[in-house]
Order: structure tokens, then C-alpha cells, then sequence
């Protein structure tokens, strides 16, 4: 979170939000601020989360666009946090922080279950209920129309979505070049309603709680943007296999059970698998710049996982080394 933002935060914000939302003091608690301030709150028995971003980080369209896009998917039987109204009938609430700026608060319900590695669920009956979760979205997603030509999203490679771009360019080297040469590719695909469409683009497990009866709910959209569905498929499998000991053992496993609870819900052509592995290249070299660029060597031994994943990392990346092989979800279902 910028600094300038925490700072602008303080109590009496935070008591107009509850105001706003009818919140008894005694019935809310933080529970992040990385990016947004993330409080969970109970109101007539049932559970929700709070989000306090800045419209220095999100427009009130933008958040528009993604709470409108969420209860579209909601509304279309898919398995995500439904944003809720506040007392006044807004999805969006703004608050002034006092410096000609404002705080924008948004409602959702809280997701049933807990994280999956927190349960015994990482099998292959979880791994097609999270394929068939992201094939409806796809489904849905190719009628979805905003319901404010203002609320459109942008797309997956609008200028302030590249978030190592500037970072890369300015490097050079094996690293950059492998990076910009991937880009073009990928800007290069055609973006037809079939495969193209609004994407959730960071959904890893880190952003969905499965329940006791294996029910998945997504949630976290603040990165939703127009994609491509390949994307979308990319960022999962990547997250999947970033830090196991034998990615493409694991992949084969995963996709195979993943692709056939995605095709229950979403066709796609199965062409556009070949796409998945440039897409993982893509969010490689992303998040290793961005890890050396915001920690630092000197500070990563603070996180396990970001050390075990830059072991290593810069020699695959120089050597243009596939993050997985084409063959673990290149599968019998969608071979070419």
C-alpha cells in the first residue's frame, strides 16, 4: 500500500464507513492492509467483508465495474463473494479523506469455508470443481455487458496493468528481451468473444475458501480486467506449480482433472492451450521482477515462499526455460 494512503487512513474514516454500512464498533476487525484495508464484520448474525481502498489506486468506476461484474457472475450460478448493497442502496460508498481525495468502501459476503491447504481437499475432486468454477465464469463472461458504458474495465494490457514493463525496459538484457518478445506475442492473439472476455486474472488459491462439501467461492476481483481466457487458466496453473518439487509431474495431474470440470461448464477451442505456456512465461518473468525489485535480496529470507521460488528463477528465465512442459495440459482431451 502506498504510503500516502495509510497515512490518510485513520479512525474517523473508518467510523463513517461503519456508519454508512450500519456496523456496531464491537462487531468488526482488521484483517489486512496490503493493498486495501480488509476488515470482516458481523451484522443480524451473518458474516461480511469490509474493503477500504483509495481512489488513488481505483476509480469509483473501476470498483463499479468489478462489484457490477461480480454479481453478474453471482447471478449466473457462479461460485464467487456477491458484493451487497450498503443501508443507502450504493455498491460503492465514497469518503472523504479529507485531502480533496476520498476512501471508497465496498460490501461483500463473506466466503463459507477456509483456505484449501488448510483442509484435506487438494485432490483431484478439488481440482475439477475449481475447473468447473473458472469454466462458468468464461461461459458467463462472454455475454456480460456493464451495466454503465463508465464501468468497463481495462484490458489485461492497458499500461498500468504491465507492472513490470517500465522495470524491464529500463534493465535490458536476457530477461527483458525474453519478456518483451512474449508480450508482442501475446498482444499479437486475437481477441474474439470465444476467447476473450472479462477475466478474474489472479485466481490462485490464495483468493477462494472451499467449504466442508467441497463448494468453492472466489473472491478478490480487484484485478479483473478484459482478457483472454487462456490467461485466466495460465495464472491458475501457474500458482499451482510455482514451488513444487516436480512441476510437470504435478501439472499433468492437476490439468488433467482441472480441463475436464472446465469443458462441463466452458468450450474452448483447445487451440488456445498452446497459449497458456507464453502466458505463464509472462507472469514468471512478472513476479520475479517485481519480488527483486520491491524486497530485495536482502529481505527475502523474511518469505519462504518468494525465496524458494527466485531459486534458481533467473537462470530458467535467462535460458528460456518453460515454467511447465507443453505435454502436462497439452492433454488427451485437448491435444492438437
Amino acid at each position: 500500500m502506498e504510503p500516502i494512503i495509510r497515512e490518510r487512513f485513520n479512525d474517523e474514516i473508518l467510523a463513517d464507513a461503519r456508519e454508512r454500512y450500519g456496523i456496531a464498533a464491537d462487531q468488526i476487525h482488521l484483517l489486512d492492509g496490503f493493498e486495501s484495508f480488509m476488515f470482516e464484520f458481523v451484522k443480524d448474525g451473518d458474516a461480511f467483508i469490509l474493503r477500504l481502498g483509495h481512489g488513488r489506486r481505483r476509480t469509483p468506476d473501476l470498483v463499479h465495474g468489478e462489484v457490477d461484474w461480480i454479481n453478474y457472475l453471482a447471478d449466473g450460478g457462479a461460485g464467487v463473494a456477491r458484493a451487497v448493497l450498503s443501508p443507502n442502496g450504493e455498491l460503492v460508498e465514497l469518503i472523504p479523506d479529507g485531502q480533496d481525495d476520498y476512501f471508497l468502501a465496498t460490501a461483500f459476503v463473506k466466503a463459507q469455508g477456509r483456505p484449501v491447504w488448510q483442509t484435506e481437499q487438494w485432490n483431484e475432486t478439488f481440482f475439477g470443481t475449481y475447473g468447473r468454477l473458472l469454466g462458468r465464469i468464461h461461459h458467463l463472461s462472454k455475454s456480460y455487458q456493464p451495466a454503465h458504458s463508465a464501468w468497463q474495465r481495462p484490458p489485461w494490457d492497458a499500461p498500468a496493468n504491465l507492472i513490470a514493463h517500465e522495470t524491464l525496459q529500463q534493465e535490458g538484457g536476457l530477461v527483458s528481451r525474453h519478456y518483451l518478445d512474449v508480450l508482442a506475442h501475446l498482444q499479437a492473439l486475437p481477441r474474439t468473444p470465444d476467447a476473450y472476455g472479462m477475466i478474474h486474472q489472479d485466481a490462485h488459491t490464495g483468493n477462494l475458501f472451499v467449504d466442508e462439501d467441497g463448494r468453492i467461492t472466489l473472491f478478490d476481483f480487484d484485478d479483473c480486467v478484459y482478457g483472454h481466457f487462456a490467461y485466466d487458466l495460465a495464472m491458475v496453473l501457474f500458482y499451482a506449480v510455482a514451488n513444487h518439487a516436480d512441476p510437470d509431474a504435478f501439472a499433468a495431474v492437476f490439468w488433467r482433472a482441472f480441463w475436464r470440470g472446465y469443458q462441463m461448464e466452458n468450450q474452448l477451442d483447445p487451440a488456445w492451450l498452446r497459449e497458456i505456456a507464453p502466458f505463464m512465461k509472462l507472469r514468471e518473468i512478472e513476479l520475479y521482477t517485481i519480488l527483486m525489485r520491491d524486497y530485495g535480496p536482502e529481505n527475502l529470507e523474511h518469505d519462504s515462499w518468494a525465496t524458494r521460488y527466485l531459486n534458481g528463477r533467473l537462470q530458467r528465465i535467462e535460458q528460456n526455460v518453460p515454467v511447465v512442459d507443453e505435454a502436462a495440459f497439452l492433454t488427451n482431451e485437448g491435444n492438437l
